[in-house]
């Protein structure tokens, strides 16, 4: 487990290029045990790339990536899923054949750090359907889900790993108002109950400025504020870049 002063996530001076585009420009950032950091920015600033960089889709042009103080740049997207760190993406690529609880078995089969037995399998896989609230759903194809159904079912997949880090990217796109709040009271239970830390990609900035303790704003690929919700939403490279409005603390709050 981590030392309560050691970041789960550090990543260093960060740059990737595809071509002549550098997506990502020197971006460094670190997250906490048990924290839940919002990343933001307007589209094509390099969020989904930095996610793809930690979880090893993606290997950077320079600098490093850390989980638990251990080097993970340029390992495997299945070396990196076995060291940790869960992801769960805005559009899931599930096999819909497969039943929601043959999916999460998936997650914890192949995405832990240890090898469980039968008893241990099962018992992560109804935890985690119990989480997401689809325990009643488990026998039911994933292929006859809707989108917000299978990004639960892609979520449990990765808690059913044991995640110690969390990559989440647009849980909540196309929801309306109480989805949302449905969604945000979830990450947190996942945060509390889990211990994972989350770094989470959204759009939706009512929801993320009012659940995370810490922000990081992305714009061409930099970063050009990172602290709290409230600070960040008031920042003038902020404002002008992506939120085009001051958000007051109240506001942030709510």
């Amino acid at each position: 487990m981590s030392r309560p002063s050691e970041p789960v996530l550090r990543c260093r001076g960060i740059t990737k290029r595809f071509g002549g585009v550098v997506a990502l420009r020197d971006v460094t950032l670190e997250v906490e045990p048990r924290a839940l950091v919002g990343l933001i920015g307007p589209n094509g600033a390099g969020k989904s790339t930095l996610l793809n960089v930690v979880c090893g889709l993606s290997r950077p042009d320079s600098g490093t990536v850390e989980l638990d103080g251990r080097p993970i740049a340029g390992l495997p997207a299945h070396a990196v899923t076995r060291r940790g760190v869960g992801r769960v993406l805005q559009i899931p690529r599930l096999f819909p054949t497969l039943t929601v609880e043959e999916t999460v078995r998936v997650g914890a089969l192949f995405g832990s750090p240890d090898s469980p037995g039968p008893a241990q399998t099962a018992r992560r896989v109804d935890e985690a359907l119990e989480l997401v609230e689809l325990r009643d759903r488990r026998a039911e194809p994933v292929g006859r889900l809707n989108t917000q159904e299978k990004r639960l079912v892609d979520l449990a997949r990765a808690l059913a790993g044991q995640p110690k880090l969390l990559l989440v990217d647009e849980l909540m796109s196309g929801l309306n108002p109480v989805e949302i709040q449905r969604c945000t009271a979830l990450l947190r239970r996942v945060r509390e109950e889990r211990g994972a830390a989350i770094l989470w990609v959204e759009h939706v900035m009512d929801a993320v400025l009012g659940t995370v303790e810490r922000v990081v704003v992305l714009d061409h690929g930099a970063v050009i504020a990172q602290g709290p919700p409230a600070q960040v939403a008031k920042d003038p490279a902020v404002v002008e870049a992506y939120l085009g409005v001051d958000f007051h603390a109240a506001e942030v709050a709510g």
